[in-house]
């Protein structure tokens, strides 16, 4: 720990947990640090070169800003070089990065990439700040060799005063194939594109920020096939093409964060998450009990034909998709025994008009 910053580490049902607070160093008027680390051989990590370091992580406090992992390999003596950061006499070869949380980790755990290319074992001992990227400098990049000796891994809170609750259930080193399936919080986003591929960009136009309902908080695409690392939920459900026999997870609009029904009051207009076309108003023709035990029932929002501005969506029964006029993909077309149900994505119908 750094100055009179406070920590422990305790691991308990298939998790660690990393709590405390930073404080100002009193010498240096400036945010010490605490850190949990673990020494030992881990697995061969080279197949991963290129790919990403990935946390499966939840949080009571996503807020902090001075998360930061570092591990190290190739070094004579690992916690002497995860002190120095290179900036000290043979401290080379302890890799750093900042990573960040998204809102939703209050939720449940949460996968936070972290690209190897954003590593350095160039940094400052007395910020934590990386001194000389990979990008600026060669020799500070993560390669295949690195990632084959592992010997050290540290989580760090670094650099920010505040108060740290932080589960870590795993650690994983990807390839990019499989980190295309992930989603990260990262340090610097605007690295970055939100959008799908040109390749599999279905939609007119980027996700609009700030979606209601929560929508713009899920961050982290959590759908069954790999998309690109930097797509969101929204991006991932209603724009690309790889994910178009897939939802978003059922009973979403009833998490936490999105609480669907303790935000509508009196009928409700849904827009198009792209191009903010008004696409259902609800509840129409039936009580707002009506509308929340039909969608409880399937665990989507689900619509009746009253609902459905029919000039904006496009229901294609056959094979059940349903997109809006302006080319968004907003979920299916799926009849019950009470008649025609359309059963949408909120993610998708979440827009601003």
């Amino acid at each position: 720990m750094g100055g009179k910053s406070t920590g422990n580490w305790t691991a308990t049902d298939g998790f660690g947990e990393m709590q405390g607070e930073v404080v100002n160093v009193p010498s240096l008027s400036a945010p010490g640090f605490i850190k949990a680390a673990a020494d030992g051989h881990f697995n061969d990590a080279s197949s991963a070169a290129d790919g990403a370091l990935v946390l499966t992580v939840r949080s009571k406090r996503p807020g902090y800003k001075g998360y930061r992992l570092s591990f190290a390999s190739g070094a004579g003596s690992p916690p002497y070089a995860c002190a120095g950061g290179g900036s000290l006499p043979l401290s080379r070869g302890c890799f750093k990065s900042k990573f960040a949380l998204p809102p939703n980790a209050t939720a449940g755990f949460v996968d936070v990439a972290i690209p190897l290319a954003d590593f350095s074992d160039l940094w400052s001992p007395a910020t934590g700040d990386i001194t000389s990227t990979c990008a600026e400098d060669p020799s500070a990049c993560v390669t295949a060799k690195v990632l084959s000796k592992i010997r050290r891994l540290e989580i760090w809170a670094e650099g920010v005063a505040g108060t740290i609750d932080i589960e870590i259930r795993a650690i994983t080193a990807v390839p990019p194939a499989a980190h295309a399936g992930f989603v990260g919080a990262r340090a610097s986003p605007s690295r970055f594109s939100s959008r799908p591929p040109p390749a599999f960009d279905t939609c007119s136009a980027a996700i609009q920020d700030d979606l209601a309902f929560g929508i713009s908080g899920r961050t982290q695409p959590t759908v069954p096939v790999p998309v690109d690392a930097d797509e969101t939920l929204a991006d991932a459900v209603c724009c690309d093409s790889r994910v178009v026999f897939y939802a978003e997870p059922q009973f979403l609009y009833s998490a936490p964060d999105i609480a669907l029904f303790d935000k509508l009051s009196g009928v409700t207009t849904f827009y198009d998450s792209v191009c903010g076309l008004p696409l259902f108003k609800a509840p129409v023709g039936r009580s707002m009990a009506d509308f929340k035990a039909d969608t409880e029932e399937h665990g989507w929002p689900s619509f009746r034909s009253e609902e459905v501005i029919k000039e904006n969506v496009i229901t294609n029964e056959t094979t059940t998709f349903v997109t809006s006029k302006c080319g968004t993909h907003l979920g299916s077309y799926l009849p019950d025994d009470q008649g025609p149900r359309w059963c949408m994505d909120l993610s998708c119908i979440a827009g601003k008009p």
